[in-house]
């Protein structure tokens, strides 16, 4: 600000026209400083190769763009290879899964834009992986090239929803409505109203493709990708169930009741650290809606909040604290202050000052983080015999 106080003093000497114009860069000296003083400057320490940053747009789907962005660096660390998996062809095939699950549990169940990273693990599992060329972009009647859910995701949870008898409708039945028939069992062919719906929109997989001159299907092309997915375990760290445990983690988009194996957070932030330094990425699920300023890049806690076992739980369990994001860390930096955070890759487009990287304080991430998803080889040997022993 000194510049701009010694800009003060001269300006009632100037002419009147002059005095404008210096004015007006007395005012720009000041907002750039103030953004100098108020900005932050980071080192990085490590950084991991990782495939490009993609845009989920106006999709609720950052478990699909985040866990597909783990497993291309996982390949990418494997075997060198760069890959751009199709994010819209787990779309269709987990949310068919979903419904499924929807009608076996006769309506008791969440029908959702949001999941897990165990969702596209077990799509590929069990249906296989396309990449991104041999799928058609999303529908026409979205309106965008990139994925946009609001006109989509309406109409495929009206679709699901009357496939079985909606819970109003079962309390007259209980209360001897005549008016009301009993339905025993879903609607017929209601498979094929739901895929038609998201094929419309999301578009129709393919069952066989030609990938860089080869034939495939997609689980041969799932097979080619050299992942062993029995390799990946989701890590949290809960009071509320014992230390050592494994348990299905309660959130609304964990669905698929996949468990978690239970640890201290100091015990997660080193299996973190150590993971990075080891030279594997990690996904992560958490909680964006507190103190992420978007429009710069960075995660946070104010001054003075330490994060600590209690009080994650508290924040857990007062809903200040959700699961509502998956993103992919890569990385170390340290701010200025020598202050540690991680580089995280966001599927916001390239946005933000970083181009669509985030920088996140190791603080934030303790606070912050209900699951880290990774490699078990970049376990430590103790967890890693822990964790096979008891899953």
């Amino acid at each position: 600000m000194g510049l701009f106080l010694y800009l003060c003093t001269i300006i009632i000497n100037q002419p009147q026209k002059m005095r404008i114009l210096t004015w007006m860069t007395a005012a720009l000296v000041a907002l750039t400083a103030g953004a100098q003083q108020t900005g932050k400057t980071f080192t990085v320490v490590k950084e991991l190769p990782i495939t490009s940053v993609k845009n989920q747009y106006r999709s609720g789907t950052c478990w699909d763009y985040g866990t597909l962005g783990f497993l291309e660096s996982e390949i990418l660390r494997r075997t060198g290879r760069t890959y751009d998996l199709c994010e819209m062809y787990v779309v269709n095939k987990d949310y068919m899964d979903c419904a499924t699950h929807y009608v076996r549990m006769h309506g008791y169940s969440q029908i959702s834009e949001g999941g897990s990273c165990d969702d596209v693990v077990e799509v590929i599992r069990q249906h296989g992986i396309c990449p991104e060329e041999a799928m058609p972009a999303p529908g026409s009647l979205t309106g965008d090239s990139l994925a946009n859910f609001k006109v989509f995701f309406p109409e495929l949870e009206r679709t699901v929803s009357s496939i079985v008898r909606p819970a109003a409708d079962l309390n007259r039945i209980t209360e001897g409505d005549p008016s009301v028939a009993v339905v025993k069992e879903p609607r017929p062919h209601w498979r094929d109203s739901v895929q038609a719906v998201i094929e419309r929109y999301v578009g129709r997989c393919p069952e066989t493709f030609v990938y860089e001159g080869k034939t495939y299907t997609p689980q041969s092309f799932a097979e080619s990708l050299g992942l062993d997915l029995d390799d990946y375990v989701s890590l949290t760290s809960f009071t509320h169930h014992p230390f050592g445990e494994w348990f299905v983690i309660e959130a609304p988009y964990k669905w698929r009741l996949k468990p978690s194996y239970n640890i201290p957070i100091e015990q997660l932030m080193e299996v973190l650290d150590r993971a990075l330094d080891a030279g594997y990425t990690v996904a992560w699920g958490g909680d964006v809606t507190g103190d992420f300023l978007r429009k710069e890049g960075l995660a946070m806690l104010p001054d003075g909040v330490v994060p600590t076992q209690q009080l994650r739980q508290e924040q857990w369990d007062d809903w200040r604290f959700t699961y509502d994001h998956v993103m992919l860390i890569y990385g170390k930096a340290t701010d200025e202050a020598g202050k540690p955070y991680y580089l995280v890759k966001n599927s916001w487009g390239e946005s933000g000052p970083y181009k669509g990287t985030w920088y996140m304080s190791r603080d934030y991430m303790a606070l912050n983080t209900t699951y880290l998803f990774l490699n078990r080889h970049a376990l430590p040997r103790a967890l890693r015999k822990a964790v096979h022993r008891l899953f």
